[in-house]
């Protein structure tokens, strides 16, 4: 009897043990809470969307509850890599006792992780995607093997669409207004995003140069009115096209919805410069990046070329 008594005893205490580690697991919906701002912010810094940030942070981290993320404060499972100084702690993932980073704090692993993309050269491609384009970024990291699992792209779409992530791309996540999708009953709560951002542009023609999207600026618009009507935000309006927050549109103005590229398209080799024309006319005149104008023609950062010069291009 004593002896089934100390079973018994066991049993509670293990299954008492077992619901409160429940009961301390963090739930999907209060991660976002307490780490948006941090994907909103690194949104803002890098150009990559809080969406993605946050969708591979709660997969790669369990809603923040995995090993790494409790004990490394690791929320990307960020593995250590020969440029990695920093702390680092050993955990089983494709092989045993591998190596991965340690932070002090969760937003060191958020700084980290954007840092991480901006500077490997395999991600680079992702940048000329917009920023509410979570899909394309979902598979391109997927098709830049930031993961092996087959399903990884779908995964993040999945949970972005589930819990209406692409709100943070917007800079804002709202928790009150927010309805599970398995929970929704009414189809006039789906938001369907594509269909969104399909009648976004449908309201003005979209162009594309150099395979980047562009508007043209029409009278009256500003970095409010083109904000609210592109769902942008009006720091990439500046960074994108080089312009000031002083900067007042004109009407008939290219006004570009993504990076600019490197180099020109094919057929695009060279420009001759004409009278009155600036670096940053040539620029928007054919999407590519005033840096790399400057770069390609050994020309001093704020110069401007001479009427005749033959610029080049790619």
């Amino acid at each position: 009897m004593q002896f089934k008594s100390v079973i018994v005893l066991i049993s509670l205490f293990l299954f008492a043990a077992n619901t409160y580690a429940d009961k301390e697991k963090m739930s999907r919906e209060t991660y976002i809470q307490k780490y948006k701002e941090l994907a909103i912010g690194e949104m803002k810094r890098s150009g990559i969307p809080a969406s993605i940030t946050m969708a591979q942070a709660l997969l790669e981290s369990g809603n923040g509850n995995s090993t790494l993320a409790t004990k490394a404060n690791n929320h990307f499972g960020i593995k250590c890599h020969k440029s990695w100084k920093g702390k680092t702690i050993k955990h089983d993932d494709d092989k045993r006792n591998e190596c991965f980073r340690r932070y002090k704090k969760a937003s060191e692993s958020y700084r980290d992780h954007s840092d991480f993309l901006i500077n490997g050269s395999r991600y680079q491609f992702l940048f000329d995607y917009r920023i509410q384009d979570y899909k394309s970024w979902a598979k391109g990291l997927k098709k830049a093997g930031y993961a092996t699992d087959k399903r990884y792209a779908s995964s993040l779409i999945r949970i972005i669409e589930d819990y209406q992530l692409y709100q943070l791309d917007k800079g804002n996540y709202n928790i009150k207004n927010f309805v599970p999708k398995s929970k929704r009953k009414n189809k006039e709560l789906v938001n369907d995003v594509d269909e969104f951002i399909i009648d976004i542009y449908n309201q003005r023609k979209v162009y594309k140069r150099n395979r980047i999207d562009y508007i043209i600026a029409q009278e009256g618009d500003s970095f409010k009115s083109l904000s609210e009507e592109l769902e942008m935000m009006t720091w990439q309006f500046r960074k994108y096209n080089n312009i000031s927050k002083k900067h007042n549109f004109k009407e008939g103005e290219v006004v570009y919805l993504q990076p600019k590229r490197r180099k020109a398209e094919i057929g695009h080799d060279t420009h001759i410069v004409l009278g009155g024309e600036t670096m940053l006319d040539i620029s928007q005149m054919y999407g590519v990046k005033i840096k790399s104008l400057y770069k390609k023609n050994d020309i001093a950062v704020g110069d401007q070329p001479v009427a005749g010069t033959e610029l080049n291009l790619r």
